[in-house]
């Protein structure tokens, strides 16, 4: 199994495309997960410069913002319908809304799953606060009802969630774990989504929790066969990193932890 490394583009969208995807390239990536805008000659610029640097693309879907589901279900599906156009190893998706009853996340699921069909691209639900799959029992009650989706693993948001590591909620873990084909690897902790810097010593804890499910999650694809696992270190800018007040200085360096935890993670899972 092929394991392939995505670098955000959240927090360097101030960069040109060509210059981001040449630092990209060269930090050892493999592609760029980044939202798709409709524009044509948005879409050129983007995909001659993954061409040019010979990168492939994660298609991400955020733009969950409507609160009347009709009008959410026409956005959802012609952002998908857009991002697949550009043939994507997968789609990221933050799908659905924690508010929705669950027969309404279920439509987009399987509308989802109806774009998948239509255009062979593969569309991973994100656990992720706020959308359908916010909390670990609440998503293992969401994935035994429709059990043709997988998604995509970013368990720093159900600690926040849970206020916890998720010791309690093993079972929730597992069947999330077996339905995971993309991993988000950041690191969260009890109080937030994102520790200040996993390199450091008072995070190790939360770093260990996380590494035990990624581990978890490499050894299951291998099991059932898969050719390939996609992983996108995704520590984000403030307001997900911490910043210092007044200033709003970052406490840390965005690139060099997601750089890191490349290069953690590919260490790791060589053998």
């Amino acid at each position: 199994m092929k394991i392939k490394f995505f670098c955000p583009r959240w927090g360097a969208e101030h960069i040109p495309w060509d210059p981001f995807c040449a630092m990209v390239k060269e930090a050892g990536f493999d592609g760029v997960e980044t939202p798709i805008p409709f524009e044509q000659d948005e879409k050129d610029i983007i995909t001659t410069a993954l061409q040019r640097h010979n990168l492939l693309l994660i298609g991400q879907f955020y733009q969950s913002f409507e609160q009347d589901i009709a009008a959410h279900k026409e956005s959802f599906q012609a952002h998908l319908e857009n991002l697949a156009a550009l043939h994507p190893v997968l789609i990221d998706s933050q799908t659905g809304k924690d508010y929705y009853t669950a027969d309404q996340n279920r439509e987009l699921f399987e509308l989802a799953t109806k774009v998948t069909n239509d255009t062979g691209v593969i569309i991973a639900h994100e656990t992720h606060r706020n959308k359908a799959l916010f909390a670990a029992h609440i998503a293992a009650q969401l994935l035994i009802e429709n059990p043709a989706i997988v998604i995509t693993a970013d368990f720093s948001h159900w600690c926040n969630v849970s206020e916890s590591l998720l010791e309690q909620q093993a079972a929730a873990v597992a069947l999330a774990v077996s339905r995971s084909v993309h991993i988000h690897a950041r690191v969260g902790h009890a109080e937030s989504a994102q520790v200040s810097d996993p390199r450091a010593p008072e995070w190790q804890t939360e770093l260990a929790a996380h590494l035990h499910w990624w581990d978890q999650i490499v050894a299951g694809r291998l099991k059932q066969g898969a050719s390939l696992l996609t992983i996108t270190p995704e520590f984000g800018p403030a307001p997900y990193m911490p910043a210092l007040p007044f200033t709003k200085m970052p406490v840390a360096n965005q690139w060099d932890i997601n750089v890191y935890m490349m290069n953690l993670l590919k260490e790791r899972y060589e053998r």
